[in-house]
This record gives C-alpha cells, structure tokens and sequence, in this order.
C-alpha cells in the first residue's frame, strides 16, 4: 500500500470491514486482476477518494458559478410561478448552491463508479492476455515435460518466463502457494484457477489437476491442449477479422457517408433560411464525428484480441 491507501485505510478501515460481505464481487475482481492492494484498503481508498474529488469539485464549480455570475446568464421567457419571483434576487446564492450540491454528488459518484470498474478492466486485460498467450506457454511446458522435469518445477520455470505474460503471472501464484504456504501442486493448482479471470486457464489446470490425480500420462495431456488452444485462437482471429470488417463498412456508411449528407443537407437549410448559426451543423461538425470516432476507436480497441 502507498501513503494514501494506508491513510484511507486507518480512516476508514474500520467501517469498510463491517461491510465486507456486501462487496463479494469486488473481492474477486481484486484477486482476478491481481491487485495488491487488500480489499479493505481498496473500498477505504474508494470512499475517501470520492469524497475528496467531490469537494474538491464542488469548490472549483462553485466558485466559478459565484465569480463569473453563470445563474444570471440563464434566462427563462415562460410563465414562472408566483413563489419564484420572491427568490429572484436571490439566484445568485441559490443558484451557487445547486451547482456545488450537484458537482458534489456526480463527481464523487463517477470517481466511486471508476473505483468499483477499475479492477474489472484490469481483469479483462488478464483475461485476453491469458487467452492469447495460453497455447504457446503449454507448449513450452509440453517440451520441459517431455523433458523429465517435474510438474510443480514446470509451473516454476512457466513462471519464471516473462514472455508468456500473464499466464507467467498465473503460474507464478501457483509456485507462491506451494513456496509460501506449503500446498501441494493439486492444491495451489486448485487455488489459482479459483480466482483466474480465464475460463481457459481455469479448464486447463482443472483438467491437470484431474490427470495428475488419476495418474494419467500430463504430458500428452499438455500436448493435446496446446493443439486444442491455438485451434481456437486461429478460430478467433478469423472471426475478430470478419467482425472488424463489418465494423469497417459501418464506420464509413454511418461517420463518413452520413455525417457528409448531414452536413451537406444542413448547410444548403442554412443557405435557404439565412441562418447565421447553425446549431446542428457546429454539433454534427465539432461532437458527432470526433466522438463518434473515438467510440469506434474504443469498440475496436476492447474487441482486438491479443498476439
């Protein structure tokens, strides 16, 4: 823990443990993104972090909406209610109020929010990564298998080999658990897949568990999963390049194609009606395109599986 966790924590530790129980979720997003941080270090830093950004927030709005008068600058030409005159001199103050209210509870609430989905995304990340780097690892333990060596020092070596990614960082837990807390292989095997993000990684030690237990041949075992994971992986690069051309004809038909007759059909109405502010050419020209650019440059970022 840094300086910040570890003050989170003896602020708010106490309460957080109270309430354990209702963030199981949470507790096995941690572990399956491999977060160091224990869970009631995390939910404290959660809960003093939004606070902190919401006042901090709620300062600044409120400070500018004081200084620069913004309440003054809306003007409303319908029929106001009797008991809304009364106040009018008084929008200024009233209007400060709100404005520090709700900056207070939005930002806080998003900083909260990003808090809770921040170890999810990392667990996604694993998730691909492991999915991706899963068939060469096996094959590197088939080989060391093959070798003579033993299965408890082929995870070590797995481990100990950084180009595999996160499936080292699997096997390097389940060296950790034989190492550190005196678990044989079946056990730390059962522990690990547990609390993998992977469904993959999980079948895989479920099924090496099963073999070493039943005194099965583990090598032909890895050999024929390895077989069976880079079929699937080729099985998913082919579908990933058939969805991203679909993506592909969509972009150009909807951020291309369309925003052009947009702009063109706007412009030619403006020409028409004299309009010297279009609004809705300035939304398509300025928010419509960059934004729905970057969506599609979001989409295809999370959907791109890993090499």
């Amino acid at each position: 823990m840094n300086s910040f966790e570890r003050f989170s924590f003896n602020l708010l530790g106490e309460r957080v443990k109270r309430r354990r129980n209702e963030f199981v979720e949470l507790r096995s997003d941690l572990m399956q993104a491999r977060i160091k941080t224990p869970f009631e270090a995390y939910l404290s830093t959660a809960y003093f972090s939004s606070i902190v950004v919401g006042l901090a927030m709620a300062l600044l709005v409120g400070t500018a909406t004081f200084l620069l008068n913004i309440p003054s600058m809306i003007t409303y030409r319908g029929a106001v209610p009797g008991f809304l005159t009364g106040i009018y001199d008084f929008r200024l103050q009233i209007g400060t109020v709100i404005a520090v209210v709700l900056s207070l509870l939005i930002f806080g609430w998003i900083t909260y929010i990003s808090f809770m989905l921040y170890p999810k995304v990392i667990a996604g990340n694993r998730r691909r990564n492991i999915n991706a780097t899963l068939p060469y690892a096996i094959n590197y333990v088939t080989a060391m298998s093959t070798a003579g060596i033993t299965p408890a020092e082929v995870f070590r070596l797995l481990g100990e080999s950084p180009i595999y990614g996160e499936t080292a960082v699997e096997a390097r837990f389940i060296t950790r658990e034989i190492d550190m807390f005196g678990k044989d292989l079946i056990d730390a095997m059962r522990v690990v897949s547990t609390f993998t993000p992977s469904p993959r990684m999980k079948e895989f030690l479920q099924g090496a568990m099963a073999t070493i237990s039943s005194g099965a041949n583990l090598t032909n075992y890895f050999r024929s999963k390895a077989a069976q994971y880079t079929h699937e992986n080729h099985q998913e690069q082919k579908g990933f390049l058939e969805t991203l051309g679909l993506i592909a004809e969509s972009y150009v038909t909807a951020m291309v194609a369309g925003t052009l007759f947009l702009i063109i059909i706007e412009s030619i109405m403006s020409l028409i009606s004299g309009d010297s502010n279009p609004i809705l050419l300035m939304i398509i020209i300025y928010l419509i395109i960059p934004f729905g650019s970057i969506m599609f440059v979001i989409l295809i970022s999370s959907m791109t599986p890993e090499v």
